[in-house]
């Protein structure tokens, strides 16, 4: 069950805690795919960047 994180005193919900988890995974794949220029296949790329965000923050709550 997900419980709240004492953080110095101050309680904080457990999504704030798997968004700031998701950040370094994301920027981690998103170095990955700019270096190998897989980044330029898509479109909108913030728009892809955005969506591999969320797709990561919901990995992280569903297998954490």
């Amino acid at each position: 069950m997900l419980t709240e994180f004492n953080l110095f005193g101050v309680f904080m919900a457990p999504i704030v805690v798997y968004a700031l988890a998701a950040l370094p995974i994301t920027m981690g794949i998103r170095f990955m795919l700019w270096w190998s220029g897989l980044l330029g296949w898509f479109w909108h790329i913030a728009l892809f960047e955005v969506s591999l965000y969320v797709c990561i923050l919901c990995l992280l709550i569903l297998y954490v």
